[in-house]
């Protein structure tokens, strides 16, 4: 279930919010450092990263899903968020060459459902960069964030959803080492956190993320098929000697010379 727009959006207003702004943002650009001209959609609640890529990319759209709730985005100029059905985007086929889920994989009722759709709007050689809580991080465990709710994941589970839907992974990155802590005081050793995590705190952070890119063919399994066994000879119908009618299959031992079978 996903979370109300309003949370979401006052979460990021407040101090520890911003530090996860700040952290998962860098994840994100370092996966994506080079955008120019490319057609990025978000799905979920990705206003606070999609800002980043809107001076080079062709065009950003911010779908959000319709039980989460929209606000207006951006603030300040025409309006580029929308209110969807996450399974069923207003988008053709290959409409799109970059998709960023944040707040999303993790509160999808059906995320098999979701990645299929993102799959069809992506185009052929299009990429997905997925965040997603991790389960064995500390902001997983703690509900006063959005990274709180939902269904966390492990790396193998992430991987395994990719691939069942056509995706392959081809980066993998962490985020928000620094313990979810609500204190200005804790929050501004945060930066000393986020540069060690990786060295000491490496199975602990709190998000993933994944880059994965769109596979256009699935292999499928080579299957010996079964031999049908036909019978060399069958049964035909041939004359008596009395006029009646019996069964031979004398016209395929090439013996058919009337009177033979007396």
């Amino acid at each position: 279930m996903f979370i109300d727009v309003v949370d979401l959006r006052n979460f990021y207003a407040q101090p520890l919010g911003i530090v996860a702004r700040r952290f998962v943002g860098q994840g994100i650009r370092a996966h994506w450092n080079e955008v120019r001209g490319e057609r990025i959609a978000g799905i979920g609640y990705t206003t606070p990263y999609l800002g980043i890529f809107r001076e080079d990319a062709e065009r950003c759209l911010a779908f959000m899903p319709a039980s989460q709730g929209v606000v207006k985005w951006p603030s300040n100029r025409a309006g580029l968020a929308s209110l969807v059905d996450e399974t069923d985007l207003p988008l053709t086929d290959a409409a799109v060459d970059r998709v960023l889920l944040v707040h999303a994989l993790e509160m999808a009722d059906d995320p098999v459902r979701l990645l299929r759709e993102v799959w069809r709007v992506l185009s052929a050689n299009g990429r997905l960069l997925a965040v997603v809580p991790n389960r064995r991080g500390l902001w997983a465990r703690v509900d006063t964030t959005p990274f709180g709710h939902g269904r966390p994941y492990s790396r193998s589970q992430i991987t395994r959803i990719l691939r069942e839907t056509l995706f392959a992974p081809k980066g993998w990155g962490e985020a928000l080492f620094v313990p979810p802590v609500q204190r200005n005081w804790f929050l501004r050793s945060a930066g000393a956190w986020e540069r060690a995590g990786p060295t000491v705190l490496a199975p602990f952070p709190g998000v993933h993320i994944v880059e994965a890119s769109k596979q256009a063919y699935r292999a499928i399994p080579v299957r010996r098929e079964k031999r049908v066994l036909v019978p060399r000879l069958e049964p035909a119908l041939a004359p008596s000697p009395g006029g009646a009618v019996r069964t031979s299959t004398s016209s395929f031992l090439g013996a058919g010379v009337p009177g033979q079978g007396r």
